[in-house]
């Protein structure tokens, strides 16, 4: 979440960037400030009781000793009245500061400077462009129907087993999924990611380290009995390894990567362009994570969107990259670069990854800080990217390269699946 003294410092280029998602917002950043000052005076007002109520009972000794018995009563009396206030005055301080957090956690990140304005997808801003468009043999299909054709997934015994959106791999289909699951580790420690396994339920303080939580979308599956959640990104438990930790300066940037299924209700969702591998409750993704010093976390956000180009150009998709307006951006990203693939079965591009930079957004809510030379505490910058979610691009591999023999397999990924055709 945003801290207080960026909002009390940067108050007008705070309101100013977080117009860009919605003009509500600034709103809400006055509301806090206020709430702010008030809480503020109701401390001082406290401690200034506190003070008298301490100085006047150091009279009262002085008084009974002098006799002055009726005076030490006075002044007894008024210690207590004191001592009220002090109370008062600290029940009023503590539910400020608690109606404080609570319209603070709703306050989303500030857009960088360089988000577009926009409020919708279409005010996208596309960046970068790589790949030919293929063109088709005829009687080509969409990926629903060449995954029945092949044998490849089985929507409706996922939907038998669980329900709409948990598909079944088989054959072929489980065996290019593993051998791109392995590819995209192999080029992410090859860039120098550590590969880490995590969990994947997660406890309430790590979904609102990260921004996930409050959940007023209700996206995420709750286990209420143990009160845990099913991951909706590897993002969520890699960044929550540096909750509550202070980091050395020269060991930044840290930089993990980890497979997981990833769990999503995706409530709300449905309609054609949700159909197939379009839109899952459960899939698989590989995500790169980086803990940055703040001086480097946009150059190292280049690093992380070249990273994710170069799957994609190894794996022959044609692709774009979107910079998101500030209406279309996630909760917690300051700059998000989204990746779309192009479907040339379905005649549209399939968003396959999203990178980003969160500033302090979510170091601020995870105490994520490092010792800097001065030494003192200062808030990291996290950065994370898929590298990449496995569905669409799946969809747009079997889509793209089919031909009348079968499905070509990209070269690269002939290693990692054993076949270099699916027939």
């Amino acid at each position: 979440m945003l801290t207080l003294q960026y909002l009390r410092d940067n108050t007008e280029e705070a309101k100013t960037r977080i117009s860009k998602r919605n003009p509500k917002y600034a709103e809400a950043i006055d509301e806090v400030l206020l709430l702010d000052e008030a809480g503020r005076k109701a401390k001082a007002e406290m401690e200034r009781n506190q003070a008298e109520a301490n100085a006047l009972a150091k009279e009262v000794g002085a008084l009974m000793k002098a006799g002055d018995h009726s005076g030490a009563e006075t002044v007894k009396a008024n210690t207590a009245l004191l001592k009220e206030n002090v109370k008062r005055l600290e029940e009023e301080h503590k539910l400020l500061e608690q109606k404080l957090y609570d319209v603070l956690v709703t306050i989303p990140n500030t857009p960088h400077v360089s988000v577009p304005n926009g409020q919708t997808p279409e005010e996208n801003i596309t960046v970068h462009q790589w790949g030919a468009i293929p063109v088709l043999p005829e009687g080509s299909v969409p990926h629903w129907d060449l995954v029945k054709k092949y044998d490849l997934i089985d929507f409706e015994l996922g939907s038998k087993i669980t329900g709409a959106g948990f598909p079944v791999y088989k054959g072929k289909g489980a065996r290019i999924q593993r051998a791109m699951i392995n590819f995209f580790l192999d080029q992410a420690i090859k860039a120098g990611y550590r590969e880490v396994m995590m969990p994947l339920l997660v406890n309430a303080d790590s979904g609102f380290g990260t921004g996930q939580l409050p959940d007023k979308e209700g996206q995420m599956y709750h286990a209420t009995v143990d009160d845990l959640y099913l991951i909706p990104t590897a993002e969520v438990p890699i960044t929550n390894m540096y909750r509550d930790v202070i980091l050395k300066e020269e060991d930044l940037p840290l930089k993990n990567v980890g497979y997981t299924p990833c769990f999503r209700r995706e409530a709300g969702a449905w309609g054609a362009h949700v159909r197939g591998l379009n839109r899952l409750h459960q899939f698989d993704k590989v995500e790169i994570v980086q803990i940055a010093h703040p001086d480097k976390s946009y150059e190292i956000l280049e690093e992380m969107v070249k990273h994710v180009q170069g799957l994609l150009e190894q794996l022959e998709l044609p692709y774009r990259i979107l910079r998101l307006c500030g209406g279309d951006m996630g909760f917690t990203s300051a700059l998000t670069y989204d990746f779309e693939t192009y479907s040339t079965a379905q005649g549209r591009w399939l968003e396959v990854s999203s990178t980003s930079n969160f500033e302090t957004y979510q170091a601020n809510r995870l105490k994520c800080r490092f010792k800097n030379k001065d030494g003192k505490n200062q808030l990291v910058h996290t950065l994370n990217g898929s590298a990449l979610a496995l569905p669409r691009i799946l969809a747009t591999l079997i889509e793209n390269n089919q031909t009348p023999e079968g499905i070509k397999i990209p070269k690269v990924l002939v290693p990692y699946c054993g076949f270099e055709l699916i027939n």
